[in-house]
């Protein structure tokens, strides 16, 4: 999900996850879980959305 919506390769997918899980001390597995069932209607909490946008931003303009 991040890699299609990032347009980004599964390494820099990965790495979005992993920094986003860490900045908001939030398990890897609970944020990918998350991720998933977002499009679906799953919610997504403020605080990770603001860190996935960041990261997404980051891992683009590498």
């Amino acid at each position: 999900m991040v890699i299609s919506v990032g347009s980004l390769c599964p390494d820099e997918g990965f790495e979005v996850l992993r920094r986003v899980s860490q900045r908001t001390n939030t398990k890897l597995r609970h944020f990918a879980e998350l991720i998933v069932n977002w499009p679906g209607g799953g919610e997504l909490p403020d605080d990770l959305h603001l860190a996935l946008d960041e990261a997404l931003k980051d891992a683009r303009s590498r």
